[in-house]
């Protein structure tokens, strides 16, 4: 596979998803980090949370309570599998998510370059009931 403009590792600035009436909600609020990969050979990974998650009361990865459990896992998104870059969108092949239901699937991104930035937008989708597009930007870290 040929490298594509995606290639390399963004660190997020943003994510918002906003309404057909315009509202803008914050799903892991406004100060949400995340960073997501594109390898040269197909390869994606993606990785957003709080900024504010809860730690545990415990050092033990396997020992939290139901509590702590469910706001862990309320608290980020992660994902991986292939990707295939079509110039105005990228489809996100999913072969290990988070979210168990996206396994499987191929998620749909615009693409959009914005100077240093990188704007992954999805299609209009209903999420708690109401039509919302979701909205990520990214800014491209520096080579190690």
């Amino acid at each position: 596979m040929t490298e594509s403009p995606l290639t390399g590792t963004w660190r997020l600035i943003g994510w918002h998803n906003e309404t057909a009436d315009g509202d803008r909600v914050y799903p892991l609020g406004q100060d949400a980090i995340g960073i997501v990969t594109y390898t040269g050979d197909g390869h994606m990974m993606v990785h957003i949370a709080r900024a504010d998650r809860p730690r545990y009361a415990t050092e033990d990865m396997a020992g939290g309570s139901t509590e702590e459990d469910v706001a862990a896992m309320k608290s980020m998104i992660a994902y991986a599998g292939r990707y295939e870059f079509r110039g105005d969108h990228v489809l996100h092949h999913v072969t290990l998510s988070s979210f168990p239901n996206w396994v499987g699937s191929s998620q749909k991104r615009h693409v959009r370059f914005d100077g240093d930035r990188l704007v992954l937008s999805t299609d209009p989708i209903i999420h708690q009931g109401r039509e919302i597009t979701a909205e990520l930007i990214w800014e491209r870290l520096p080579a190690a």
